[in-house]
């Protein structure tokens, strides 16, 4: 096994023990992003070619040198016998959304496209003291708005490892595309109805949302401040946990973040999920979307191939000794994405007039006679459609006389549907769940250019993943199959506030009762096409 291939918590432990040092390590991922990534993002990049067609082209921005030094300092730091962190050289790549200090921090969008961050955001500062290597910043949807990454500034957009033709789901796609190319074996994402979860089941690897307040959102370019949640891509639970482990915690920085204690999340990853109760709903197996033409609510079952996996993976879990609790009542999660339409779009509005040509970013080179014309004439051509369909969406059903029929009413049905989880994971209740098993997308990865511009039909994928986003709760997806397609499919885990130890076990276990299984084996097109 090529060293780019072996999990964050081995190579941790290689280049701790001196096995291999930090600066091979580095150089063996930088030999890979070179024969799969191809040309990275770039304003004005225009329409792909046939050479950009076989690459992934995760990345906005390779830091290479800067990585380059931090491997080096890890070597020198572990050759003076001195601890540089449970991280110790691992590799990692991080969201354009975040700032780290001295590099372009763009969110995918051309308003930040020479925005140079003065500070770093607190998940990635801890990821580089815990011994972390930051290999650079990948692309996603602009401002994280969307749910293919096709939205961004910055082309050519990434594509999904297991299919070139494929979205790797967004918006944080490149993320994931990097984790199941090789590039890196670890990323940072953000979810904010699903960001994480649903590109990670796109490109079968796995992907958690932690509860609202684990880990800081300082330094995070915000969208819907009352969402957005920092969390951790990566091939495995041991290595997701092993990154939990780094970035959660209290910050004083962002009032926001949780002052609860930090477990060892890797700690029981292990021990039995015997006596677990894992709920099964059928709310989560349909889609419910508005039909304009009748203006009625229609249902949609999600993919059969989907719901085979859920209910293999439920199989799985009982064999282990965990209780399967079937029939779990939902009723408030067809609901998720019309809130998430008038809340997201309420607060990505409000965090965007902070973008106005005057204090940093993008500024109209053209004459102005006015500072509102400079205010206009900058975002209109800084922004891209979707922040300028945000925007406008936002103000209207904020305004004071649609605000009661609109955005109060989408709060009120927030609390129903956290109160639907509080309902099932009440230990007292009559359901008192461990977790609740669900798919994480209704499909497959879609088709690149498929649904990209129809922003009501793409936020459907995000139906089963968006209630937890509104809750707050944590979720964990888990790549768990494939389709008949070959395109990974995965599963979810939901679990109540701050129990993502309890989740991140129970998919180690499954992993540990599947490691044997043909399809753990089947590797990405880019990597059988282009690496072997």
């Amino acid at each position: 096994m090529e060293i780019f291939d072996l999990p964050a918590h081995i190579l941790a432990k290689l280049i701790r023990s001196k096995e291999i040092s930090a600066v091979e390590t580095l150089e063996a991922c930088l030999a890979r992003i070179s024969a799969v990534d191809g040309r990275p993002g770039r304003l004005d990049g225009g329409e792909p070619d046939a050479a950009d067609e076989d690459k992934v082209h995760a990345f906005i921005t390779l830091t290479a040198d800067r990585a380059h030094e931090r491997a080096e300092e890890i070597d020198r730091l572990l050759a003076e016998g001195e601890e540089p962190g449970p991280l110790a050289g691992v590799p990692f790549t991080v969201k354009d959304i975040f700032c780290v200090q001295g590099t372009t921090s763009t969110a995918g969008s051309r308003i930040l496209a020479n925005f140079v961050a003065p500070y770093t955001a607190t998940p990635v500062e801890r990821l580089e003291a815990a011994g972390g290597v930051m290999l650079g910043k990948v692309n996603l949807d602009e401002f994280t708005y969307g749910s293919s990454n096709e939205s961004s500034a910055f082309q050519p957009s990434p594509r999904n490892p297991w299919d070139l033709n494929r979205v790797p789901g967004g918006s944080s796609g490149g993320s994931t595309a990097a984790v199941a190319a090789g590039e890196g074996p670890l990323s940072l994402g953000t979810d904010t109805a699903g960001s994480i979860r649903q590109p990670a089941a796109f490109c079968g690897v796995v992907g958690m949302k932690p509860t609202y307040g684990r880990v800081s959102r300082y330094g995070l370019i915000a969208f819907g401040s009352s969402l957005d949640c920092p969390g951790p891509i990566a091939n495995n639970v041991t290595d997701a946990a092993l990154m939990m482990n780094v970035i959660a915690g209290a910050d004083p920085r962002d009032g926001t973040a949780a002052k609860l204690p930090v477990p060892d999340y890797t700690k029981d990853l292990a021990q039995s999920i015997r006596g677990m109760r894992i709920g099964l709903s059928p709310d989560y197996f349909r889609i419910t979307y508005f039909n304009p033409l009748t203006g009625e609510l229609d249902q949609q079952s999600i993919s059969p191939e989907i719901e085979s996996r859920v209910m293999s993976v439920a199989g799985y879990l009982a064999q282990m000794g965990a209780d399967i609790v079937e029939d779990v009542p939902m009723p408030h999660t067809k609901y998720g994405v019309p809130v998430y339409f008038v809340i997201s779009r309420v607060e990505a509005a409000s965090n965007l007039h902070r973008y106005d040509g005057v204090k940093y970013g993008y500024r109209t080179p053209q004459r102005v006679a006015y500072l509102p014309e400079l205010y206009r004439k900058s975002r209109a051509e800084g922004f891209g459609v979707q922040p300028k369909l945000r925007i406008l969406m936002g103000m209207y059903v904020s305004a004071a006389q649609y605000s009661e029929q609109y955005y109060n009413r989408a709060l009120r049905v927030r609390t129903l549907i956290r109160a639907d989880f509080n309902q099932v994971f009440d230990a007292s209740g009559s359901h008192r769940l461990d977790a609740l098993l669900t798919p994480t997308t209704p499909t497959t990865a879609f088709p690149m250019g498929e649904i990209y511009g129809d922003s009501v039909l793409m936020q459907y994928a995000d139906q089963l993943t968006v209630p937890a986003n509104h809750a707050g709760i944590p979720g964990l997806s888990l790549p768990a199959g494939f389709a008949a397609d070959g395109l990974p499919i995965g599963v979810q885990l939901l679990g109540p506030d701050f129990s993502e130890a309890r989740l991140l076990q129970i998919g180690r276990a499954f992993e540990l009762a599947t490691e044997g299984e043909d399809w753990r084996k089947r590797r990405p097109k880019i990597l059988v096409n282009e690496w072997d």
